[in-house]
């Protein structure tokens, strides 16, 4: 006696609703990323156009998500700009970027006492500006 077993019943309606689930996350996703670029865009903006507000800011992994991969801060004294790699930034994934302002200082005019900090610029996809090559401290000497 071979019937119709419960796989062969429910089987294509089961493989019906995992494709539907897998293609709802995936659009899911996408559109995830779409609002990450939009929130990094508009912060860009303000920040180019206006000098501000830096807060509210997307987070490190917002602007990863989205794309936006590079950094770009100017030096308060010396006007020099460099775009910071995102990705090489050592704080949680889940940290504004306006939180980094703080911590960032400008190598091309230090002095053995002070540090000018730096202000941030922009977000970009790409780095419009050469990155500072990394010096370790002791070398400076």
């Amino acid at each position: 006696m071979t019937g119709r077993n419960r796989q062969r019943i429910l089987g294509d309606r089961v493989k019906g609703a995992r494709i539907g689930a897998r293609h709802a996350r995936e659009r899911a996703s996408q559109a995830l990323r779409e609002a990450d670029a939009a929130e990094c865009l508009l912060w860009s903006e303000q920040m180019e156009a206006y000098g501000g507000p830096a807060q509210p800011s997307p987070t490190i992994d917002q602007c990863l998500n989205a794309g936006y991969a590079w950094l770009e801060v100017k030096c308060q004294r010396c006007e020099a700009r460099a775009s910071l790699a995102l990705e090489a930034v050592h704080r949680p994934r889940d940290t504004p970027i306006w939180k980094l302002e703080a911590s960032l200082k400008c190598r091309a005019c230090r002095t053995p006492r002070y540090a000018p900090r730096v202000q941030m610029v922009r977000l970009a996809r790409e780095p419009k500006i050469g990155p500072y090559a990394w010096v370790h401290p002791e070398d400076d000497r």
